[in-house]
């Protein structure tokens, strides 16, 4: 412990990780820098891939041999540096399979989005990196392109990984299973400041970040604290990463181009103000994951919902609940009463554009199974212990009923039984039946709902806490089958007949080391909505 910025970064060089990278055109249309020479190693930051298709996926880096510099550029100079990539069909490289350059652009953070193509479907693939003509050659990262015939396939899910409140041992443990792909729920960082030592890291740091994020640079070395944790970069080496965000990843709790009224003097009712804002979180958000290009930001704009196909076994609809929903009601928080702000028809979660769209691919899926990887908890979650009485968090789907309703009462019509949502947020394991009428406990269930727990936001967890206990009080919320408050991660296994839930859970992350353990697994059938535990 009482580790210095130095040491920090000199732990994170030695933790192995691969990279690459592709860019957006239309940036820095200067010659590359000829002869690059790095004080330290660039590629600090590690690899990752992401999005897998049957031909291919897109593979990330970024350049960064100072990643944690106060001005936000990673120690690099304002000039493009070309990077070379490959891609194999051996850890040894001496089947090369693809192979290119891509140019990292200081508009971009000097980050690498590679979109490779003409794969095999449903197989590994090895990845690295090299700055060309000096010696700097990333470590090798793994990948796996999505199958067109599949009889089984595996996912892990995981989201809120607060820095500060503790280590990513989760991840270790994520990163020995045998999975297909990771699926990231959002609070992939969070906007507050640090504190004096890091928190439970024990991390000494400049006053940047012991401040809320506003800027490009302050977001973006924010990623880059968090990327340089080996056990986040062990995860992002294994596997390819589906990801989306949920409100951290700008601030807490905002809604479209509304964000929440701090107390810091900053103007954050002022929509141009927060459109700033948006803008440099998302380009921050984009320049650190793998991200394809339709995902890009157009300033304080991105489309980040969208749709992948695993074989005849599932598609996976990968959801935005922040960008296109309206204001939380009633000053947010969690609260009795409401019924009739929070129940206002013409209120969106999704926005009618994505609602539609959800709707419509999950009537035309084809798949065995249809899966939704969603931000806030949509079942309804009754706070008060008093069952003739509702107190709701608003900032969830029981502050948006109508649109909840227009979701499920959707699924129902369209004979979409095969429905199941993953959903983070709420740093807590519940399952949940999704029904027609929650308040009715002959109302017929339409989808299942896994909500899983934070990596490491909220610190150490225990099963039960008074939160949890007040849920599963009889009477209170009858669809709700299972709670727990650890910390962890969820693994996902998928066949033709059943899809199955395991809840993988640390005992402690305030402190490194922790063991991992399986907490309570569920399995659902595919037409016949609702889990069942094992």
């Amino acid at each position: 412990m009482g580790l210095t910025r130095r040491g920090l970064l000199g732990r994170a060089a030695g933790a192995g990780v691969a990279t690459l990278g592709l860019h957006a055109a239309g940036l820095s249309a200067g010659a590359a820098w000829a002869v690059p020479r790095f004080a330290a190693d660039p590629f600090q930051l590690g690899v990752a891939s992401g999005d897998p298709r049957p031909d291919g996926v897109v593979l990330w880096t970024r350049l960064a041999p100072d990643p944690l510099a106060v001005d936000g550029r990673g120690g690099m100079p304002a000039v493009t540096v070309d990077v070379e990539w490959q891609v194999a069909e051996d850890e040894a490289f001496g089947g090369v399979v693809r192979s290119g350059v891509a140019p990292a652009v200081p508009e971009l953070g000097h980050s690498v989005h590679v979109e490779v193509a003409g794969l095999t479907p449903g197989r590994d693939y090895f990845y690295r990196f090299r700055v060309a003509p000096g010696d700097a050659v990333s470590p090798v990262g793994r990948t796996r392109t999505a199958p067109t015939a599949a009889s089984e396939l595996r996912l892990a899910f995981a989201s809120c990984q607060c820095w500060y409140e503790g280590f990513y041992t989760a991840y270790r443990h994520l990163a020995t299973e045998d999975l297909d792909l990771v699926v990231h729920l959002g609070d992939y960082i969070y906007e507050y400041g640090v504190g004096a030592t890091g928190g439970v890291r024990g991390l000494s740091l400049d006053a940047s970040y012991q401040r809320e994020t506003r800027t490009l640079a302050e977001y973006r070395n924010r990623h880059a604290l968090y990327r340089l944790d080996p056990d986040l970069q062990a995860a992002h080496q294994a596997f390819p990463w589906v990801l989306t965000w949920d409100d951290h990843e700008v601030e807490n709790n905002w809604a479209g181009d509304v964000a929440q009224i701090d107390s810091d003097g900053f103007p954050d009712d002022d929509v141009t103000a927060f459109r700033a804002r948006k803008a440099g979180a998302f380009q921050a958000y984009y320049e650190h994951l793998p991200l394809r290009l339709p995902q890009k930001p157009d300033g304080a704009d991105s489309r980040l919902y969208r749709r992948l196909r695993f074989a005849d076994l599932l598609q996976l609809h990968v959801l935005d609940t922040r960008s296109y929903r309206d204001d939380q009601v009633c000053g947010d928080g969690t609260q009795f009463g409401c019924e009739a702000e929070r129940s206002d028809p013409s209120r969106t979660m999704l926005g009618a554009a994505q609602e539609g769209w959800l709707l419509d691919g999950t009537r035309r899926a084809g798949t065995a199974w249809n899966v939704l990887a969603n931000q806030t908890l949509i079942a309804q979650a009754d706070h008060d212990t008093d069952p003739a009485t509702h107190t709701v968090g608003l900032d969830m789907w029981d502050g948006y009923t109508a649109a909840r309703d227009r979701l499920l009462t959707g699924l129902h019509d369209r004979g979409v039984t095969n429905c199941v949502v993953l959903t983070g947020d709420i740093h807590r394991s519940v399952v949940a039946d999704l029904k027609l009428d929650f308040d009715d406990e002959s109302s017929p269930v339409v989808a299942t709902e896994f909500a899983g727990t934070s990596v490491s936001s909220g610190g150490d967890g225990t099963p039960m806490d008074t939160f949890g206990f007040n849920w599963m009080t009889p009477g209170v919320n009858p669809h709700f089958k299972w709670h727990n408050s650890q910390r962890g991660y969820t693994v996902i296994g998928l066949t033709p007949t059943e899809l199955r839930a395991d809840y993988r859970v640390v005992p402690y992350v305030t402190t490194p080391g922790s063991s991992v353990e399986t907490a309570a697994s569920f399995v659902v059938e595919p037409g016949h909505p609702g889990a069942h535990q094992l």
